[in-house]
């Protein structure tokens, strides 16, 4: 019994480090994958507040894992950890059965599982818990109580400085499509030799006040325009592809709302783009000092944004409009300068970062 008990801990334990660590080199698509739940259930308001939940939940995964594996006040923590697990299953649950998660996010971008597999997962760490959670009382800590609260102590500050660094300076670890190296028109494109969702074309038709169903291959035998009325159609996939680029939804609009998109990333040599939600005014100074070197050096630069009204306010120069959502994936940094060559992601920094770019900048020239 105390072996299996040793070994369920350690288990659960490192699952729950693991789990956070990798969440926590992105916390920022923790709170983007809440603020998807929460449209779904029309919660709007919750979503000033996904960033913060986000970031104290993957502080105690880590924390949680590693209290699991000491023992150290296992009767709490058997408790926030069982709560815990109820609560992910729930969510997994609903992605699954619902349909309308496709992923639940359960181990970031880096190592993405399907709702089924995430509710499979959830299903086997709830039956490990609730085992731990019935033998609470014969745990007992492995290395005594001031050793145990010193570990949690730098768990806890090293799980919050992680993720303050990456929400400053970018992920530490890249799992995103717009990765360094990779060539954006290439990714935009649908990879070959792929396979298209197959799809059946259902039919509904109201016949004597009752709705009938039927596709392509099976009218019915009686079928007539003045017998059938039509109400509507809808698609049916009954088997998933893979036919779908890395990158989508990325378009770039100048101000007379033609899509330069080709244009700019056709265009040869270097070329800095920065991505950005929104616009403060402390990147005006960052941003003039990286236009500057920019300009001496004849490279262009796009500003890409959502609200290009705004950064007009506050900076001069070619400021594009994109989709918002492909700016959350394009910069996990708000804003986030891109260099590219040749349509090809050289690297990434954050505007934090921007001094960094500039004599990566002068060292190449």
């Amino acid at each position: 019994m105390k072996t299996v008990l040793t070994i369920t801990r350690w288990v659960v334990g490192l699952l729950f480090i693991f789990s956070g660590l990798v969440k926590a080199n992105d916390p920022m698509g923790l709170s983007y994958k809440m603020q998807e739940f929460f449209e779904v259930w029309n919660l709007h308001g919750f979503h000033d507040y996904t960033l913060a939940l986000s970031v104290l939940m993957i502080a105690f995964e880590i924390i949680a894992g590693v209290a699991v594996i000491v023992g150290w006040q296992f009767r709490l923590f058997s408790w926030l950890l069982l709560l815990l697990i109820i609560f992910f299953t729930f969510l997994t649950a609903y992605a699954l059965f619902s349909g309308k998660i496709k992923e639940c996010g359960c181990f970031g971008d880096c190592f993405k599982l399907t709702a089924k597999d995430s509710f499979i997962k959830d299903i086997i760490l709830t039956i490990l818990i609730v085992y731990l959670f019935i033998f609470r009382f014969r745990v007992r800590t492995l290395i005594g109580n001031t050793l145990s609260i010193l570990l949690l102590i730098c768990t806890t500050v090293i799980s919050f400085y992680i993720q303050f660094y990456v929400l400053k300076h970018l992920p530490l670890v890249d799992c995103l499509p717009y990765k360094k190296g990779g060539h954006i028109m290439t990714l935009r494109q649908i990879p070959p030799n792929s396979v298209p969702d197959s799809v059946v074309i259902t039919f509904i038709y109201e016949k004597n006040g009752t709705r009938v169903e039927f596709d392509a291959d099976h009218f019915p035998d009686d079928f007539s325009e003045t017998t059938y009325k039509f109400v509507e159609r809808y698609d049916k996939i009954v088997r998933k592809g893979n036919a779908e680029p890395s990158i989508k939804d990325f378009v770039l609009i100048n101000e007379q709302e033609i899509d330069v998109t080709d244009s700019v990333l056709s265009l040869k040599g270097k070329t800095l783009i920065i991505f950005s939600k929104t616009w403060d005014a402390e990147w005006n100074l960052p941003y003039s000092e990286l236009k500057e070197v920019a300009d001496a050096f004849s490279i262009p630069l796009f500003v890409s944004t959502s609200a290009p009204a705004k950064v007009k306010q506050q900076i001069t120069g070619s400021i594009l409009k994109s989709d918002f959502v492909a700016i959350k994936t394009a910069a996990r940094v708000d804003p986030t300068i891109y260099l590219l060559e040749n349509g090809t992601i050289l690297g990434k920094w954050a505007l934090a970062d921007s001094q960094t770019l500039i004599s990566y900048l002068k060292e190449k020239k």
